[in-house]
């Protein structure tokens, strides 16, 4: 009989992956694994979980050492004319080093996450919001409307740690009152009040409700017997509950705003807010942080003062959300080199390509096609320490290393690709 394996707990460990970015798991650390034993979610176990992968480097499907790897990555991206760094799907120290090696050699950076998190920044630059944080939603909120998502499929752990929760700040025996407005929540998913009332509309005809609602505010006349598939009896219910709220959050995640035009129901989401500002108190909450898409963004304002979609060809930032979206520039060939940067979920490969690609991935990523390059690097807050962005922007969560690796961080392989330059 093999001898048993010593395990290791380590408590207060930091999720990061989903934007919640979790600061209190329990998580066991074997030699050859890892597994979540306290507050993990179903997306955190199977993370934890992961077996290791293959960590070696490859040049053109042939095992190799990460110096050489990064010599042909540095000479791939030499000689192109307009790489093309996307994914970015890293921690603080792989974005800076992503925008510091896209700068080098007159890049485009985009997020794979970049086309949802335009639909809200579109709206920010044009309107402005009225946003909170994770920490007001817990301790203030007696009223939550999740619009047109049930938050839990992305984030699943939110109302465990935002809702359900009985004391705050400012006492005990809290109660936070929850309304859908689309998809119901979970079974089983943890309240602090009554059960939500769920609100069936059509999710892409959400805008059609949040006007009816901003009328009704107003006191405005209307003709319109439904809007969004409900009766406006249930549209003046919803208002009331809205009105009368002391602190109320409105929720969504625009990832889930997935048909054409969708940023002007964020639009419409963020005039409501604004609206019902004029007599009670009244916050928005838009979720994100997947894939290190919030933290690609942070970085790249202090470092640019722009987002994704920024291009660095004419040796300053240039920023073009519209021509600069990985899908438009492979599809147009103006890109000659793909720069692919997925460190925490494996499954998330690089579009299929005829250009050269370099892939810094999740170790054990299944890539449809060989790359030119292929360097296996290690997950931010499992293989090395890192810091993320949690989802509401106002901390940069720290993450720990919880095992020991052999592979390098998106930094430091970026960093040996600067070396050989």
């Amino acid at each position: 009989m093999a001898p048993a394996t010593k395990s290791t707990e380590i408590r207060d460990v930091s999720c990061p992956f989903c934007g919640l970015v979790c600061d209190d798991l329990v998580v066991t650390a074997s030699a050859d694994r890892l597994a979540v034993r306290a507050n993990g979610c179903r997306i955190s176990e199977a993370a934890f979980a992961r077996p290791a992968g293959d960590a070696q480097p490859q040049v053109n499907g042939k095992a190799t050492t990460l110096d050489l790897a990064a010599k042909e990555a540095a000479r791939l991206l030499r000689g192109a004319h307009q790489p093309l760094f996307a994914g970015l799907g890293s921690d603080v120290a792989g974005a800076r080093a992503a925008g510091r090696l896209a700068e080098r050699c007159g890049g485009v950076l985009d997020h794979m996450n970049s086309a949802a998190a335009l639909r809200n920044l579109f709206v920010l630059q044009d309107r402005g919001w009225m946003t909170t944080t994770m920490s007001e939603v817990r301790n203030r909120a007696d009223l939550l409307v999740v619009a047109g998502t049930d938050i839990v499929s992305r984030f699943p752990r939110f109302f465990e740690r935002c809702v359900a929760n009985s004391e705050t700040l400012f006492g005990k025996d809290r109660r936070c009152e929850v309304i859908c407005l689309g998809p119901a929540l979970p079974s089983g998913t943890k309240l602090s009040g009554p059960a939500p009332r769920v609100v069936a509309c059509d999710v892409s005809r959400l805008h059609e409700a949040l006007g009816v609602i901003r009328a009704l505010l107003a006191g405005r006349p209307l003709q319109a017997k439904e809007a969004a598939g409900i009766p406006l009896a249930v549209w003046k219910e919803v208002t009331e509950k809205m009105r009368a709220a002391r602190y109320g959050v409105l929720a969504w995640t625009v990832a889930d705003f997935d048909f054409p035009h969708a940023e002007l129901t964020v639009h419409a989401l963020c005039d409501l807010i604004k609206d019902l500002n004029q007599t009670t108190r009244f916050s928005g909450f838009p979720l994100g942080g997947s894939e290190g898409d919030l933290t690609a963004d942070a970085v790249g304002l202090w470092q640019t003062g722009f987002g994704s979609r920024t291009s660095m060809g004419r040796g300053f930032p240039e920023y073009d959300p519209y021509h600069l979206s990985t899908r438009g520039l492979l599809q147009r060939g103006e890109a000659d080199v793909l720069f692919w940067i997925a460190s925490f979920d494996p499954t998330r490969t690089p579009p299929t390509t005829t250009i050269p690609t370099i892939v810094l991935g999740a170790a054990g990523m299944a890539l449809e096609k060989t790359p030119a390059v292929f360097i296996p690097v290690g997950t931010p807050g499992v293989d090395h320490a890192g810091h993320l962005f949690r989802t509401d922007r106002v901390v940069a969560i720290p993450l720990r290393q919880l095992q020991r690796s052999s592979l390098p961080s998106v930094a430091d392989a970026i960093g040996a690709i600067e070396a050989a330059w």
